[in-house]
């Protein structure tokens, strides 16, 4: 099975080593999101996705500097979709459990039979004894090794909204920019 689900630079011109990943996109709501947006933009990986009619999300409009196209409808879930069909694999970030919205992403990731990838940046205590916890140097090199192995170019990013929590937008954030600095990430 293609899913697997983990428990536990400058601005300007690309790295050099980045080259596996063409483009990041997202829904551009607020969260992860936009985290993973404003990672990319920092690190020079460019940036697209679809985003709802209007430019719509929890706290108004997205911001014009994220060059995202809008879907002839409101809903969350066409741009979602899209975003699904038109990336090669979703990583999707969630600091310990999957919400609603979330959970969406994951069945149509299913249903078009894509690639993903589910972080958990804060993993719920296990009640195995003999499991460790992953650190975040191993969840990147997961993730990084999952991007290589199904040559994702535009990875798609999802996770849970900001209002989720208020830690969400900093932690995605600095996941992906660690993610991103990776040399392992280009060809």
């Amino acid at each position: 099975m293609d899913e697997r689900e983990l428990m536990t630079k400058p601005k300007g011109k690309q790295a050099e080593s980045n080259k596996l990943l063409e483009t990041i996109v997202s829904g551009g709501q607020t969260g992860v999101d936009r985290a993973a947006l404003d990672a990319a933009l920092e690190a020079g990986v460019p940036i697209g996705g679809w985003c709802p009619l209007g430019r719509r999300a929890e706290r108004g409009s997205i911001p014009k500097r994220y060059p995202l196209k809008e879907t002839t409808a409101r809903s969350y879930t066409v741009r979602t979709e899209l975003n699904v069909t038109d990336s090669d694999g979703t990583l999707i970030i969630v600091l310990s459990k999957i919400s609603s919205g979330t959970k969406l992403t994951l069945d149509l990731a299913r249903k078009h039979q894509k690639p993903f990838f589910v972080v958990y940046l804060r993993p719920e205590s296990s009640t195995n004894l003999f499991s460790d916890e992953i650190s975040l140097t191993e969840q990147i090199d997961s993730v990084v090794d999952w991007i290589h192995e199904h040559r994702i170019r535009v990875l798609n990013v999802a996770g849970p909204r900001g209002s989720s929590h208020k830690d969400v937008y900093a932690e995605s954030r600095e996941f992906v920019s660690l993610m991103l600095q990776r040399p392992a990430v280009g060809c």
